[in-house]
């Protein structure tokens, strides 16, 4: 890509009265006359870490063949559409996830390392961190951590560990657990800003009916002096940060939480599965406007208690999670199973529709989706649910289906996704080396 233009900074944004709106890359952005690979607009590898609870149904997930041959087992079929970027990791286990699992699992997923016994959380600084320490400074927020509902403590937690390795996947220190944003309008709000006092967000609600409102002097003026591409390019993203802010506004007009019920959490929406894809969609609008470029993402919380109606099973998850291998629930079990899958494709479908320098989102990302747990109701981390998809910046082959030797370490799969990435790393927790094959 070339063009001939003055460029204008990666870093330029949309400011006023407290509300900062970032803008995503823009031909603009680019020197002239500079391929786009030999500058700072060139793209970035974007990395996010999707966890969902109570493991897979292994003979539902795994494909019969290996190679470049596979055909996809029934859960991961949503994928379908993005199998030449698709990647599925067999063979793998965590160990350092055995012991009070639910408690343990989602903490020690990312990280290779065994926690300390101690209320006072001690494991290990997981991948994600790793990443925003070392390619994740650049951008405003290094990292990003959402979910789509709170932790529910309760099972998430013990006696002799505490409830930190429950409620995240990340880790920033050993000591120092990360929370998860589980609130639309506070991830928003953090990713784009409604004033940083009191008193400006009090004009700002009382005068604007949306932050784009405040900068839209400013937007005008850019689209006059950018390119056609650019002015489409931005009229696009602009209209998709308004569309998510309605989205939340939308939700929160249908909020019970005025209303004296018990268990209503306050601020979170009535729909699970509009949860589940607001969040989605404002981590790719993050992802587009460089605002971060690693994030980690709970889609249910682990011992969750949330139905899924929306797909026709009224069960609470974690009491599904223990089938007992009955075939009526393993059914209804495939179906929130089946139904993480198509949440997340649908954002891998975002992505890749997303442009990104001189190709997608998707072809400059690499996801990795899977849980700590295999069969739900043993408790066991052995074989994990693990899938790799994106092109990650070229450094991927993608299409394949890879069968390790029995156990080994998860940690393996974790240090080649940072490699891809451009972390400079040895070793992570109990690895024994990167996958050549990846």
């Amino acid at each position: 890509m070339f063009v001939t233009r003055k460029h204008l900074s990666r870093r330029t944004v949309l400011r006023g009265l407290g509300a900062t709106v970032a803008l995503p890359l823009l031909d603009a952005m680019i020197p002239a006359r500079t391929a786009l690979a030999q500058t700072a607009g060139a793209p970035k590898p974007k990395l996010a870490f999707v966890y969902f609870p109570h493991g897979a149904i292994m003979s539902q997930w795994t494909p019969a063949a290996e190679g470049k041959s596979f055909e996809l087992a029934p859960l991961l079929a949503p994928l379908a559409p993005f199998k030449n970027q698709l990647t599925i990791v067999s063979g793998l286990e965590n160990k350092h996830a055995s012991g009070p699992t639910h408690a343990i699992t989602p903490g020690t997923w990312l990280s290779g390392v065994s926690p300390r016994i101690s209320h006072d959380p001690y494991g290990g600084v997981t991948a994600d961190q790793i990443a925003a320490l070392a390619i994740g400074q650049d951008t405003p927020l290094p990292s990003l951590e959402v979910s789509t509902e709170e932790a529910v403590g309760g099972g998430a937690c013990d006696r002799n560990y505490g409830c930190s390795y429950g409620a995240t996947i990340s880790f920033r220190t050993p000591s120092t657990p990360l929370p998860m944003e589980f609130n639309p309008r506070k991830l928003f709000q953090r990713l784009f800003g409604q004033g940083d006092t009191p008193e400006e967000r009090e004009v700002l609600a009382a005068q604007y009916a949306s932050i784009l409102d405040v900068v839209a002097g400013k937007a005008a003026a850019l689209q006059k002096v950018v390119g056609p591409s650019d002015r489409r390019m931005l009229s696009d993203y602009l209209e998709s940060v308004r569309e998510i802010e309605r989205r939340v506004q939308k939700m929160e007009e249908n909020d019970l939480s005025h209303i004296a019920l018990p268990d209503a959490p306050v601020g979170i929406p009535s729909s699970f599965d509009e949860q589940m894809n607001l969040m989605f969609d404002t981590v790719a609008l993050a992802w587009q406007a460089n605002l971060t470029r690693i994030t980690s993402f709970m889609m249910a919380a682990e011992v969750s208690n949330m139905t899924y109606n929306h797909v026709d099973v009224p069960d609470a998850f974690h009491a599904l999670s223990h089938h007992q291998n009955n075939a009526a629930k393993l059914e209804r079990l495939a179906r929130v199973q089946t139904y993480h899958s198509r949440a997340f494709a649908r954002f891998v479908q975002k992505l890749k529709d997303t442009p990104d320098g001189d190709g997608s989102m998707l072809d400059n990302s690499l996801l990795v989706y899977g849980s700590n747990m295999s069969n739900s109701n043993a408790h066991d981390h052995f074989p994990l649910p693990m899938a790799l998809v994106g092109g990650g910046c070229g450094k991927v082959k993608g299409g394949q289906h890879l069968k390790y030797p029995d156990r080994t370490p998860v940690a393996n799969m974790l240090l080649t996704v940072l490699q891809r990435a451009g972390v400079p790393l040895e070793s992570l927790g109990d690895s024994t080396g990167a996958f050549a094959e990846v």
